[in-house]
């Protein structure tokens, strides 16, 4: 049989493995860490029988993920679990814009605004299937359906700052900011509207759900396929040179750019090394998990029942934070983009206690703790949250990359949102042949960051194509 290897058991790699397992090779995951899992791991951090998610949290890209679809893994026991509102924007005073799975439910509740998150969200809500398979892909595949990519781009290809012009209210633009925020990029950076139009429409047609019983839940689904197709997983085998491989016919790197230059050396060419190492980097982050002895006091009733929580206050005041960050500064006021899974999945908590997952953005590498800053902006619309604190974990940018070496300096996106990291990530052609027979699947290829495996899935589809036709 035609041997595979894969480096890195994240949902990236081991996608990357089950598609190559499929298509009939042997497949070999090498992975570093003791369990398989990367950014997709749940685990005891505070205190006994309270399960925190290490990394990722909520999924509605995992829940359209094309990859993730045909593999039927709910037969291996994956199970997705619906808070009643996918997402909520609280702000001062007990207001709060809360967006529900249903489209006009949403509008109505906008007021005002209602024919503008309409205007925005709507057209990717009717046509969810094909955007969310075009956004999903290389930015080359666009070409494929001109008329449909252009009007998806038209809408998506703009900033924040200016979707934002089309809102009045303060709770409208506000969820615009919490969600073009979640582009890990200023709020006038080109694209991160159609970060916010994504997002946004994900709520109305997959939704923002948990993994029942954690985010490990889909790594766990994901080894169970894999191991039914005949695949092998070795955890504890670091891979930081091309010597640590066995000889395999193809090798899919899921890790980043600076490691797999380490790995490929120079079996990969000078160009494509330096296209690697410039790729801009994205900001860092700080993270927290909590367990708490009941449920977050929300003065917004909306916010109790919502899975996430964006927590910034006003587009000012968010835009301000994520530019404070950009210009090498951990803000006061920090935007905190905040889970509490417990509201659709009590599994994760037993007797009546509850878990919060919540991060900030940071300057990548930054050491400062802004764990008092984190729980001040939850405590500033939740009057009596820290009150209820029980347990409580805090992990620096440093932190996270010593859990992941994927997460260089605490970057969780592989990549700065630009120009560059929209269409040339890390290059326009080819984006995921690294050198002949050697490929790279990681959240540094479109389309980038989330629990999706859709950069494994091209990955693996690409060396494929390159067997087929060396045959």
């Amino acid at each position: 049989m035609v041997v595979a290897v894969v480096v890195g058991a994240g949902p990236n790699g081991l996608t990357a493995a089950i598609t190559l397992a499929e298509a009939g090779l042997a497949v070999l995951v090498l992975e570093a860490n003791p369990t398989p899992g990367g950014g997709a791991r749940t685990e005891e951090r505070t205190l006994p029988g309270v399960r925190h998610d290490v990394c990722s949290a909520v999924h509605p890209f995992a829940v359209a993920s094309p990859a993730f679809t045909a593999m039927s893994l709910g037969e291996h026991g994956l199970r997705w679990a619906h808070p009643e509102i996918p997402f909520a924007h609280p702000l001062d005073g007990g207001r709060a814009a809360a967006v529900t799975r249903d489209l006009e439910e949403t509008c109505e509740r906008l007021g005002a605004d209602g024919p503008a998150w309409r205007r925005t969200v709507g057209w990717l809500v009717r046509h969810w299937e094909e955007s969310a398979r075009l956004a999903m892909s290389p930015p080359l595949h666009t070409l494929r359906r001109p008329i449909f990519g252009s009007g998806f781009g038209w809408r998506a290809l703009r900033s924040a700052a200016m979707l934002v012009r089309r809102f009045r209210t303060a709770e409208g633009r506000a969820a615009i900011a919490g969600l073009a925020a979640h582009s890990a990029a200023p709020l006038t950076t080109i694209a991160s509207a159609g970060v916010a139009i994504s997002l946004g429409a994900s709520a109305h047609t997959v939704g923002w759900p948990v993994a029942a019983g954690g985010s490990g839940a889909i790594t766990e689904a994901l080894v169970g396929k894999l191991r039914s197709l005949g695949g092998e997983i070795r955890v504890g085998t670091r891979v930081e040179q091309w010597s640590d491989i066995p000889e395999a016919a193809v090798v899919v790197l899921a890790t980043g750019r600076e490691t797999a230059i380490a790995i490929a050396g120079d079996r990969m060419s000078s160009w494509r090394r330096g296209r690697y190492r410039s790729l801009p980097r994205g900001p860092g982050v700080f993270k927290i998990d909590v367990a708490l002895a009941g449920p977050i006091p929300w003065s917004n009733e909306d916010c109790r029942r919502a899975g996430t929580l964006h927590l910034g206050g006003t587009y000012e005041e968010i835009a301000e934070s994520e530019r404070t960050v950009t210009d090498g500064e951990p803000p006061a006021r920090p935007f905190v983009v905040a889970a509490q899974p417990t509201v659709a999945d009590g599994s994760r908590a037993p007797n009546g206690t509850h878990v919060l997952w919540a991060y900030c953005r940071v300057p990548r590498g930054s050491t400062v703790d802004m764990t008092g800053a984190i729980v001040r902006q939850v405590e500033r619309f939740a009057p009596g949250f820290e009150s209820r604190i029980i347990g409580l974990s805090a992990r620096s940018a440093g932190d996270l990359e010593g859990d992941d070496a994927n997460l260089v300096g605490g970057d969780i996106t592989g990549g700065a949102l630009s120009w560059r990291g929209l269409f040339a990530r890390p290059t326009l052609f080819r984006p995921y042949r690294a050198a002949r027979r050697i490929y790279l699947g990681s959240a540094s290829t479109p389309p980038g960051a989330g629990v999706h495996g859709m950069c494994g899935w091209h990955a693996a589809h690409a060396a494929l194509r390159d067997l087929r036709s060396r045959r």
